[in-house]
């Protein structure tokens, strides 16, 4: 009888290790649902906006890039997921370092000017920016930081994504 009990004993320890230590397959489960945040459009809103932007601005917009020599000015810029993630991840860490707690990102128009060089003098890019507030002690009960507005955070943007003229 004892034996019969070491068997059981075994077979119930063999069990518990299997389950723990063999892998499962995973692709039988439901990928989980990701909702869209605020502030997604439909891509018919999109074109819309899209469109109203080459109807007013567009002529302007060429016809001051025709006075520096150039067809067209750029109507986009473009970075890769992979610099936008590294950089959110940088702006984050560096704004730990300054005091602030990074609220969002800005994405500002500028130009080039004369002195970028025959690729993108005086051409139109885009940068972004991170925006936050200072951090609060977490020790204090009362935050005296009366000012409560983002404030544009002392870290270098990003710049220098692929620009072109072509519309949506």
């Amino acid at each position: 009888m004892k034996k019969l009990s070491y068997i059981i004993l075994g077979f119930i320890i063999g069990a518990v290790l299997t389950y723990y230590f063999c892998p499962r397959n995973i692709g039988d489960t439901e990928p989980p649902i990701v909702d869209a945040p605020d502030g997604v459009i439909e891509m018919s809103k999109a074109q819309e906006l899209n469109n109203n932007w080459t109807e007013y601005r567009e002529p302007a917009v060429d016809s001051a890039a025709q006075q520096q020599g150039r067809k067209k000015d750029n109507r986009w810029t473009e970075w890769s997921v992979d610099q936008i993630k590294r950089y959110v991840i940088y702006s984050e860490y560096e704004a730990k370092k300054l005091g602030y707690d990074i609220t969002g990102f800005r994405v500002y128009l500028g130009v080039y000017g004369d002195n970028a060089g025959k690729k993108k003098k005086n051409l139109t890019t885009m940068f972004i920016a991170p925006r936050g507030k200072k951090s609060h002690d977490k020790a204090g009960m009362i935050p005296f930081n009366l000012r409560e507005n983002d404030e544009n955070i002392p870290i270098r943007p990003l710049n220098d994504g692929e620009g072109g003229s072509g519309g949506y």
